[in-house]
């Protein structure tokens, strides 16, 4: 993937501070500020300042955060989100920034036509030509706009920023000399004085916070910059500071020098309040006319990035879009775009609606940059060490605001903004599926909240009863009949854990290492294509016996101690039998609970009924034997299944262990009917096994019980005997496993 960057960058840290200034104290200001001190009076107006900036300086912290740990290329705020957040989120994210960008453009130019307010009356008074309709000059003084930036590019921007910034502040010096206007009445101010029947404050907020989204204006010149990681923090932090105050100082000035009522009537009422009248209107022009080619520069930057990661579905598309013209890389194509779009607003926007639109897609690029700060923090990445450390619950504080702002200023554009957000990230999914939607970040916090649990899970263990499976198979045959992890996914899908090991036999190479990581690959597809939540692995060991005592050693990575170990072989080839029966003594030294999984052609069937046996030998075992035919019934595969319970006692005492398991079954509460209880008289001249096979071959998994001392006895033939019936489960118990019964 090709990383968008200029190796002839050449700015300092002086355009992003001005770019950021120029922006903030720009349409907003002069034609709109003084209406939000008439409808929700200087007490109300703070509070807006204070509110917008309560998302603004997070945001502004979070990315001089970002920025001084890792390179900021070109696309500013979308480098950062994609290289966070991943390309499809960073990338959906992404868009809507630059149509913000580009649209803010249209805004600006919107803004400039009503500088020409007094230009306006004045031709009408004098020789009575009169001009209604203001996009006769916006619609020019984009085309103007468009060809400069077209055959000037970003030095144009650049120089006629500290111009503008001069103007700007000659006028805000005349207004703050200049004198009330003639109908404020003396001693007339009140912190809470409103017009009649005012616009709501979120209404306000929503027109008057594109104001403050100016501080991250020159963070879409990182690829122009020759130190993005000193000049973004900085910049935008001085500026945003800078904004800070000079909106309460401006407030407070208009508050004092006009009555609400000519707050809220005249968009131009810091006219008349100046000492010199006039510099206000070309203020106004100057600052919206830099801003728009603020927005100009940055937007299609921002385009250009998206282009070279080629999100975009067409790659004529992203071909056309990430072309250059120029000796500075200027991306004209984009900015062609940018121009178009802007086009398209200012023929069918008004300032207020379409600050409204603006404020939800930066709302939404806002609250992202605070939410990969906030998640950074608790990563713990050991690459991520910025040189400027902002505050975890700084940038939680900023998340968490613009999303309460979205719904408060208008929740049906907060609505539509999300569905966009959607529609987006779908797009660039299916256009770019080799890239991940969740990236490094994410998992570094996941690492980090599993560290913590397996850490407290563990130190907890030792005092909680409440068993519950953690079970390690060992098998070289998953290719050949993946039965045995059927088995530990259906275990592992709710109340267990699984950790399945493929049994690699051979030293360990450099060949044999490979060959465990390509079949790891191979397990981890399939077990994706399956839904399985077992973990699984390789282990390279020169004999099965020395795999199974490598492997019982080993730590679960569920945070608890392995209390259960899964051996599978397979009825008709029979072959591993006796490699399994030698290895059951091994683990007769832990307290690991022991199945033996005995699989036939028959497999699973259709996974209709679990049958367990339960003898007088099987007490100990019982307890684990029902609780883990209930924890597979759990599963979807056996949404339809049933379990049924047969018991083979001698004939004196058939009565009480009927009531006893009956008992037991309802106090534990496990889905067991009674009429799927059953109890057989034991028979001298008639073997359990017989029975079972009798009783059991329409069954899809049977389930019985074994003990070491019978297993010594019997051997091999203590698993055989079983023709004609499907997979048996042989279960033994460390220990009794008491069903819950939370008394």
């Amino acid at each position: 993937m090709r990383e968008l960057a200029n190796a002839k960058a050449k700015f300092g840290t002086a355009p992003v501070y001005f770019t950021a200034i120029s922006t903030i104290l720009g349409a907003i200001m002069f034609l709109r500020f003084g209406y939000a001190v008439g409808n929700v009076g200087f007490a109300g107006t703070l509070l807006i300042i204070l509110f917008g900036h309560m998302v603004t300086i997070p945001t502004g912290m979070a990315i001089a955060e970002i920025a001084t740990n890792q390179r900021v290329r070109g696309g500013g705020e979308y480098y950062i989100m994609s290289r966070s957040f991943g390309i499809n989120i960073g990338a959906s994210i992404g868009i809507a920034l630059y149509l913000s960008q580009a649209i803010s453009v249209a805004f600006y130019l919107i803004a400039f036509a009503e500088a020409f307010d007094p230009l306006l009356s004045w031709l009408q008074s004098h020789y009575h030509i009169v001009i209604a309709d203001k996009r006769l000059i916006s619609m020019p003084a984009l085309v103007i706009v468009g060809v400069l930036m077209l055959t000037k590019g970003a030095n144009l921007g650049v120089t006629t920023l500290y111009v503008v910034v001069a103007t700007l502040f000659l006028s805000l010096i005349s207004f703050f000399l200049g004198n009330p206007v003639d109908t404020v009445p003396e001693g007339g101010f009140s912190f809470f004085s409103t017009v009649k029947d005012p616009d709501g404050f979120f209404k306000v907020f929503a027109i008057c916070f594109p104001a403050f989204t100016g501080m991250t204006a020159g963070v879409g010149l990182s690829g122009d910059l020759k130190n993005p990681q000193r000049s973004i923090p900085i910049g935008t932090l001085a500026a945003t500071i800078t904004g800070l105050v000079i909106y309460a100082f401006i407030a407070y000035k208009l508050a004092v020098s006009a009555t609400p009522e000519d707050l809220n009537s005249d968009q131009l009422v810091m006219q008349r309040i100046a000492a010199w009248g006039p510099i206000i209107p070309i203020g106004l022009a100057a600052a919206t006319v830099s801003s728009a080619l603020g927005s100009i520069m940055v937007a299609p930057r921002t385009l250009q990035a998206l282009s070279a990661d080629k999100v975009f579905p067409s790659k004529a598309l992203n071909k056309w879009l990430s072309k250059e013209r120029g000796s500075n890389s200027e991306p004209f194509n984009a900015t062609l775009l940018t121009v178009v779009i802007a086009a398209v607003f200012i023929a069918m926007g008004s300032v207020d609606s379409v600050a409204s639109v603006i404020s939800m897609f930066f709302m939404v690029t806002y609250g992202a940059i605070c939410v990969i700060s906030f998640l950074q923090h608790f990563a713990s990445d050991p690459a991520y060490r910025p040189d400027f450390k902002s505050k975890w619950y700084i940038s939680l504080m900023g998340f968490l605001l613009t999303n309460y702002l979205m719904f408060k200023m208008h929740p049906g554009y907060a609505v539509l903004s999300i569905i966009v957000m959607v529609i987006l990230y779908f797009m660039v999914a299916n256009t770019r599926q080799r890239f991940t939607g969740v990236a490094k970040v994410f998992q570094g916090v996941i690492f980090q909240i599993n560290r913590k649990l397996q850490v407290f899970i563990q130190a907890t263990d030792k005092d909680n009863d409440n068993w519950r499976p953690s079970v390690i198979c060992i098998s070289p045959d998953f290719f050949k009949r993946p039965t045995a992890f059927t088995l530990m996914r259906w275990i592992s899908h709710r109340s267990g854990f699984g950790t399945y090991l493929h049994y690699i036999e051979g030293y360990l190479s450099k060949e044999t290492n490979r060959e465990a990581r390509e079949t790891l690959s191979r397990l981890i597809k399939l077990s994706g294509v399956s839904g399985s939540n077992v973990f699984l692995d390789t282990l390279i060991s020169p004999s099965f016996t020395s795999a199974v005592a490598q492997a019982i050693q080993l730590p679960s990575v569920s945070g608890k101690e392995t209390n259960t170990i899964l051996f599978e072989y397979s009825r008709d080839s029979p072959d591993f039998l006796p490699a399994v029966i030698q290895n059951l003594s091994l683990v007769k030294a832990t307290d690991y609970d022991v199945c033996v999984l005995s699989s036939t052609q028959k497999n699973f069937g259709i996974m209709n009924s679990i049958h367990i046996w339960i003898t007088p030998n099987d007490l100990d075992n019982a307890g684990l034997m029902i609780l883990l035919g209930y924890i597979i019934l759990g599963h979807p595969d056996w949404k339809k299944g049933i379990l049924k319970i047969t018991a083979i006692f001698p004939e004196h005492d058939i009565s009480e262990y009927e009531k006893n398991l009956k008992e037991m079954i309802k106090v534990g509460r496990l889905p067991v009917s009674p009429h799927n209880i059953e109890l057989i008289e034991q028979l001298e001249d008639v073997s359990v096994r017989d029975v079972v096979v009798q009783k059991s071959k329409d069954d899809d998994l049977i389930v019985l019980g074994f003990g070491y001392e019978r297993l010594k006895q019997q051997g091999d033939e203590f698993f055989t005997g079983y023709e004609g019936i499907g997979n048996i489960l042989f279960v033994h118990a460390a220990k009794e496993r008491a069903i819950d019964t939370y008394d």
